[in-house]
């Protein structure tokens, strides 16, 4: 992605409606399906950490490890304090080499990747016995948007599509389900009717809306991990999946 992107992320990701409710989301969804390590805590990856936005939230579960492929991403997260940043890319520069862990988290990374049945391979590789994976990815190419453009995604997924690029990496799924519900009808309409090009600035996809609007967004989205909990969704901006080794 842009240099620009790295530096807008880090600056709003704490505060900006859609990080905040993502977050919520994928803390909620670990709490139910995550491994547990007991006293000790979970072993974590953040394949693909960004920024750095979610390593404090993950932390609560464990002792987490950033990998991530951009440098200046790599450095904006190592900034944030005492999480360990390693450079690496998957599917094909993986750094580690016997470390293994029980939790690996790829928040919107796979629509990234050339080869995202290879890098699904490439995280199971590194999978220690009974650990999980959290994934999201965005929903629906007709989505497809001046945000893709920006951010370099490559495709956006359904539950078919993703589900097949899972079970070709040998793995199954335990939750697969849409999110980003509520919304879905204001940023469907938004994006089927801008106009797509590549030279629209990026930066604007990232503003934070006026506080009340970004704190009534951020609990309508945020609050769709109560749905969750109850049912998988039928149609959504995005997808989160837990997966494990088949006959877990």
């Amino acid at each position: 992605m842009h240099a620009q992107i790295y530096r807008e992320m880090e600056r709003v990701e704490n505060h900006h409606w859609w990080f905040v409710g993502r977050r919520a989301i994928v803390r909620n969804t670990l709490a139910r399906t995550a491994p547990s390590r007991g006293a000790v805590g979970l072993r974590i990856l953040d394949a693909g950490c960004g920024t750095g936005g979610n390593l404090r939230m993950l932390s609560e579960f464990g002792q987490v490890t950033g990998l991530e492929y951009e440098p200046i991403a790599a450095d904006l997260a190592r900034r944030r304090g005492k999480w360990e940043i390693v450079e690496g890319a998957l599917p094909n520069d993986v750094p580690f080499r016997s470390e293994r862990f029980d939790l690996i988290v790829m928040t919107d990374v796979l629509e990234h990747i050339d080869d995202d049945v290879g890098a699904l391979k490439s995280i199971r590789a590194l999978l220690a016995p009974g650990g999980r994976i959290l994934l999201t990815v965005p929903a629906f190419q007709f989505l497809w948007s001046n945000h893709d453009l920006h951010h370099h995604h490559k495709r956006r997924y359904n539950k078919a599509s993703l589900r097949s690029t899972i079970a070709n990496a040998g793995l199954e799924v335990v939750t697969l389900s849409y999110f980003n519900f509520w919304l879905f009808p204001l940023v469907a309409a938004a994006r089927l009717l801008a106009p797509r090009s590549s030279k629209a600035a990026p930066e604007s996809l990232l503003r934070i809306p006026p506080a009340p609007v970004n704190g009534a967004l951020a609990a309508l989205f945020g609050g769709e991990r109560f749905l969750l909990n109850r049912t998988s969704l039928p149609f959504g901006v995005s997808l989160i999946a837990v997966l494990q080794e088949p006959g877990r």
